[in-house]
This record gives structure tokens, sequence and C-alpha cells, in this order.
């Protein structure tokens, strides 16, 4: 049913050797009718709360939507500073695969770092993803001390944290609100290999980038659309809205827009070949025409 939510076996067990997962953080997975499938990948230090809302709308809609907690994830940051980027992206790479497995196309979706891992799966799955949405995607910072992180990461274990980076007044983001230097160090590498490989891409891609982001930096915005050579993409502009897009003023823009970029890229319905009617039928007069004569 649209709109109910589940906790799916498979994320839940991704997140089992963690702490409990925090109330409002859980993976959850709508829909399950529609034979279009959309993966929704949240961000760093963050959780599937930042995307339910998006969820619940795609859902709505029809479609068969997914999310799992990536690992170290909706727990303590500690957690996470266990994790490196082959657990998310592994944790990502196999909801997808589940979805491909029921669904005739499978759409990827993210938010921030669940950006980066959308198109590091794109570039990785090619054709098999029906195409990419990103909101605020991290492929970069222009930070200088982010030259430093891997010798910080030997003497500090965290730096302050980057959640709920909201422009909307009440709107809050379930993260951490420390950030372990050593997963941000690990974040780094999937940037060095995910940018590179960007002309990859073979599926349409969509991206919204808020105009005032305090988290992710313009300039990972222009290596998006530099890097993507092979395949189709949009940029559309966030005016109202800060890095968590998702839970702020503009989310409404997304989620529409997500829905109109699916429905333009899912192959329309082949219509039912007309019966075919022998010569002989049509020759044999109605059983009204027999009755007047």
């Amino acid at each position: 049913m649209a709109g109910a939510g589940r906790t799916t076996a498979a994320s839940a067990g991704a997140a089992a050797s963690f702490g409990p997962v925090l109330p409002g953080a859980e993976p959850f997975e709508l829909g399950g009718a529609g034979s279009t499938g959309v993966l929704l990948v949240h961000g760093f230090t963050g959780s599937p709360q930042s995307l339910r809302p998006w969820g619940e709308f795609l859902a709505a809609a029809g479609l068969t939507v997914r999310c799992p907690l990536l690992p170290g994830h909706g727990t303590r940051w500690q957690d996470l500073a266990a994790t490196g980027w082959r657990d998310w992206y592994g944790a990502v790479d196999e909801a997808f695969g589940d979805l491909r497995a029921r669904c005739s196309q499978v759409f990827v979706m993210g938010l921030s770092m669940g950006g980066t891992l959308t198109l590091r799966l794109a570039e990785e799955r090619g054709a098999e993803v029906a195409g990419a949405v990103t909101v605020n995607p991290s492929l970069g910072t222009d930070r200088w001390d982010a030259k430093i992180a891997p010798l910080l990461s030997r003497i500090r274990r965290s730096v302050p944290g980057i959640a709920s980076d909201i422009k909307a007044d009440g709107a809050t983001e379930i993260g951490y609100d420390r950030v372990p230097v050593r997963a941000f160090v690990s974040l780094q590498e999937l940037w060095k290999i995910t940018v590179p490989d960007l002309s990859r891409i073979e599926s349409p891609v969509l991206t919204f980038r808020s105009v005032v982001d305090h988290v992710v930096e313009p300039s990972s915005g222009r290596r998006l659309l530099a890097g993507v050579t092979s395949a189709p993409v949009t940029e559309r502009l966030l005016p109202d809205s800060y890095h968590v897009a998702t839970l702020d003023n503009d989310k409404e823009t997304i989620f529409q827009g997500s829905l109109d970029f699916v429905r333009q890229h899912v192959p329309a319905p082949t219509p039912a070949p007309a019966p075919v009617q022998s010569v002989g039928d049509a020759a044999r007069p109605s059983a009204l025409a027999e009755g007047d004569g």
C-alpha cells in the first residue's frame, strides 16, 4: 500500500553490528506494486529520515520506493568511524540489485553523499540505471583543512557535525553532531574514484543545487556538469533552501521534478494488438441484420 512503510531485512541487517537505530532513522520501503522502482540514498552522517517525505511522495504516485540505512549511520558517530565508502556503496548496490529483480526499471536518487553514491552506481551499473537524480551531490571540497584530513585522523577522532543545514523554520535532520575524521577521509577516496569516471554514465541525470549551501560548495556542481559527457544532464537551482533541500522550502520542486523525470524516461506501454478478424467473420451478417430481414 502506497505510503505504508516497512523496515527491510537487508537494510536492517546492515546496522545490526552497531548500536540501536535512532528513532525516525530507520530504513524504509514504500509502495511495492509499481513496476518502476526508485532507490533513495541518504547523505553522510544522515539517515533515511531526510528522504522519507520524498519517498512518500513518489510512492503515492505509484512507484516502488526503497531507502536503506547505510552502514555506520543512524546510530552513533563512533559506528560511522568503523566504516568506509566500500561499505556504503555495497549497501547501495545490494539494494539496487534487489529492486532491479522486482521492477522493470529502477531510478536512483540521492542527497549529498547519497548523490555521490548514486553517480558511482550509474558509472558501475551503466544502462541498468534508468536515470539518476541528485540533490546537492558531494564531489569534492574547496576547504583547505580537507587536505590535512588524513593526518588529522591520526590525532583527532571527530570534528563538529554538519547535520540540519536547513533554512525552513522548524525543520530538522536526524544526523550526527560529530563527523568522524576517518570516515571523512574515506569519503574523499570516493570522490577521487567517482569524479574521473563521470564520463562513463549512460543514464540521464537530473541534479538539483541549492544556491546557498553551507556544506557542499558550488564546485561540486561544476564537476558534475563538466564530467557527465555521455548522457544528458540537467541542473535545476533551488533558491530558497540550504543543503538538506529535501526537508527545506524547495522540497516540492524536488519531489515533483523527480517524478516528472521518471515519467519522462519510463517507456510508454505498448498498445495491445487489435483482435484479428477473419474474412469469413467480416462477410457474415450480424444477428441484428439477420433479424431485420
